[in-house]
């Protein structure tokens, strides 16, 4: 049984919680494409986790983690979570990162840094480094895993290549004098090569064997659909492919037969960073669901921008990643509201409509959105796992968005424990 798990909007939708939900029928979480950016928080009883680059179905016994190759990994950053976890749960032989994986690099951090931070049009990006290793990447540059196992010239030589036209980069146009030298960068490498060679496989390998052999294996994305680097709201967006096909060339498993690809979706729409936002709510209502959704960013701290349900965005999600179910996550934050507005369609500015997601930024940033108005329930839902025991207008509210999606949700999350689920 093979599973991809992954977010519809643009992150945020509560997917480590999901994968978590999940995970405790998988033998395998794989993660495969992103870093460092992106945030994955689990609640265990009194317990909080925050992954961002470990897959969070680790917490459940017996399920091995693999990181691969299509995730650039910050070495640190991973240490740092194979010490947190292992203070809850004994997590030997269990975690593993693929030998063809790139290194996100010191450079990395600075150059993402000084783009954002001097530039008229930032992104919004976490600057960490991840878009400037993706570059490398495609420019043949990158430093990978493996390359940490060989002898320390070899190491040194591809520090020096990557670096030589960054530093220059970064002394003569950015201005940035305090840099670490290629000798420095290589020691630091070949300590970090030694703590992480437990952990570096031939992760592919360890994937078609366990497809062999009928283990099952749950996909799981970071970010979301609409912040892909080709699909979503370009150039606001991530550096690589979130989007369900970016599983398979992630991890290197071939071309499995997919049993189900659950589409991870709010109950309304939450954003961190710039690029547009049709439904985005900019008044005392938006900040009253970003104080009750506690939506605020796990990777950096950042306020998210909150607004109405957009099914035109999340209908074009859907389609894209072949979602076959919907696992729709805080449902109980809309409890308080009189009113609760999903957004049907676009009208653009010639007063023409549109029901699909347009492809241009220009045209997003132009189309005013199309509105259909769901009473409120004003009734608890939090906690609540049974359908039938939903307000009337809740689950008018599901059967709504249903219609909209031209897909069944499947699952319902009420609340941030793990046991917060309705299941249909």
């Amino acid at each position: 049984m093979i599973y991809i798990v992954l977010g519809t909007q643009w992150g945020d939708e509560g997917k480590a919680k999901v994968i978590d939900y999940f995970a405790k029928d998988f033998d395998f979480v794989v993660r495969f494409q992103g870093g460092a950016n992106a945030g994955h928080t689990v609640y265990v009883g009194e317990k909080k986790f925050v992954f961002h680059l470990i897959p969070s179905g680790v917490l459940n016994k017996g399920v091995s983690a693999l990181i691969g190759n299509g995730v650039v990994l910050d070495i640190e950053e991973f240490l740092k979570e194979v010490e947190m976890i292992s203070r809850a749960i004994d997590v030997s032989g269990r975690i593993w990162i693929s030998n063809r994986a790139h290194v996100v690099m010191p450079y990395h951090k600075l150059l993402d840094k000084a783009k954002e931070s001097q530039t008229t049009n930032a992104i919004g990006t976490t600057q960490r480094g991840i878009g400037p290793a993706y570059a490398d990447k495609v420019d043949r540059l990158g430093i990978r895993i493996a390359d940490l196992f060989t002898s320390k010239e070899k190491l040194r030589e591809k520090v020096k290549l990557a670096f030589e036209v960054k530093e220059f980069l970064l002394k003569n146009y950015y201005h940035i004098e305090a840099l670490p030298t290629i000798e420095e960068m290589t020691d630091t490498l070949m300590v970090l090569a030694e703590k992480i060679r437990p952990f570096a496989a031939d992760t592919e390998k360890l994937l078609q064997e366990a497809h062999h052999i009928r283990k099952n294996i749950l996909f799981e994305g970071a970010q979301g659909s609409l912040l892909d680097v080709d699909f979503g709201t370009y150039p606001y967006v991530t550096s690589s492919n979130t989007i369900s096909p970016a599983a398979l060339l992630g991890s290197g498993i071939g071309s499995p037969n997919i049993a189900n690809i659950v589409g991870i979706t709010k109950a309304y729409t939450t954003r961190v960073g710039e690029g547009p936002f049709p439904t985005e709510l900019k008044d005392e209502l938006g900040e009253k669901i970003r104080k009750s959704g506690n939506e605020f960013g796990s990777t950096t701290g950042r306020p998210r921008r909150c607004g109405w349900f957009d099914a035109v965005a999340t209908r074009y999600s859907s389609a894209i990643n072949g979602i076959k179910e919907i696992f729709l996550t805080k449902l109980d934050v809309l409890d308080e509201l009189d009113n609760i507005l999903v957004c049907t369609g676009y009208l653009r500015k010639d007063g023409s409509k549109l029901d699909y997601f347009p492809a241009t930024l220009p045209e997003l940033e132009e189309i005013k959105p199309i509105y259909h108005v769901c009473p409120g329930w004003k009734q608890k839902t939090f906690g609540i796992k049974d359908f039938s025991q939903l307000p009337a207008n809740a689950k008018k509210y599901v059967e709504f968005l249903e219609v909209l999606l031209g897909r069944k949700i499947s699952y319902i999350s009420t609340g941030f424990e793990r046991e917060d689920v309705i299941e249909r």
